[in-house]
Parts: structure tokens; C-alpha cells; sequence
């Protein structure tokens, strides 16, 4: 059951930083708008690919977990 624990307690705090994340996005101009970033429009609709936003942040989450998963 500790182990459970540690896991929900893990999942919860990283449920809560993805919160505070995309309550902080809309006031980052340049998140989703990097060069590398797809955008398609037409006359009917628009595709948005955020391909070199997500490449960043995968990066970031990357370094943070293996920062936090040495021992």
C-alpha cells in the first residue's frame, strides 16, 4: 500500500503542474508559435501542429525527470 501511495502522491503533483502550466500558456506569447510549428490555413478550416513546442517541452520534461529520478 506505500508504494500505491507514493504513486498517487506522484501523479497528483504532476496533475497539478500540468494545471499550473496551462493556466500560465496564455500569457506566453511565444508557446505554440516557435519557428517549426505547422500551420496549415484554408479557406474552411485550419490545422495547428505545434511540432518544435512540443520537441521543447519534451526536452524540458526529460531533464526534470531524470533529475528527479537519479539516485
Amino acid at each position: 500500500m506505500e508504494q500505491f501511495g507514493k504513486t498517487l502522491l506522484i501523479l497528483g503533483l504532476v496533475l497539478a503542474a500540468v494545471g499550473g502550466l496551462l493556466m500560465i500558456s496564455g500569457k506566453l506569447p511565444w508557446l505554440g508559435k516557435l519557428p517549426g510549428d505547422l500551420v496549415i490555413e484554408r479557406k474552411n478550416f485550419t490545422i495547428w501542429f505545434p511540432l518544435a513546442t512540443s520537441i521543447v517541452l519534451s526536452m524540458i520534461l526529460s531533464l526534470i525527470l531524470w533529475f528527479f529520478g537519479r539516485k
